[in-house]
C-alpha cells in the first residue's frame, strides 16, 4: 500500500501542476478549484485510511477517497470537453484517477468480504 501513498501523492502534484498551466478566469478558476480540492483530498485521506481504528473507519475513509476520485474523473472530463490546451495531460490524469477509483474500490470490497 506504500505504492499507493505514492501514487496518490503524485496524482495531487500532477493536477495541480496540470492546473496551473490553464488560464486565468472566473470560468477556469472554479474548475482548477474544484480539481484541486478533489484530487489532494484522494491522497490525504488515502493516507489517512492507513491509520484506521477499525475496519469500519478504513471502509469509511476509503468511501471519501473513492468519492474523491470520482469527482476528479468528473472535472477532467468537464475540463477535456471545454478545452484544447493540455489535453493529453488530462487524458492521462483521468486514466489514473479512474485506475486510483478502481483500486479503491477493490479495496473496500475485500475489506468488506473478510468481515462478513
Amino acid at each position: 500500500m506504500k505504492d499507493m501513498k505514492l501514487r496518490t501523492k503524485k496524482f495531487a502534484i500532477d493536477c495541480w501542476k496540470l492546473c496551473s498551466q490553464l488560464p486565468k478566469s472566473r470560468e477556469y478558476n472554479n474548475l482548477v478549484f474544484q480539481l484541486l480540492k478533489s484530487s489532494s483530498s484522494v491522497g490525504a485521506n488515502w493516507r489517512a485510511s492507513q491509520r484506521p481504528k477499525s475496519n469500519a473507519d478504513f471502509i469509511n475513509k476509503l468511501k471519501i477517497v473513492e468519492e474523491e476520485a470520482d469527482e476528479s474523473c468528473f472535472w477532467l472530463e468537464v475540463l477535456i470537453e471545454i478545452t484544447d490546451r493540455e489535453v493529453s495531460e488530462a487524458n492521462r490524469l483521468l486514466k489514473e484517477a479512474d485506475e486510483l477509483l478502481r483500486i479503491t474500490v477493490a479495496s473496500i470490497n475485500t475489506v468488506k468480504n473478510r468481515t462478513n
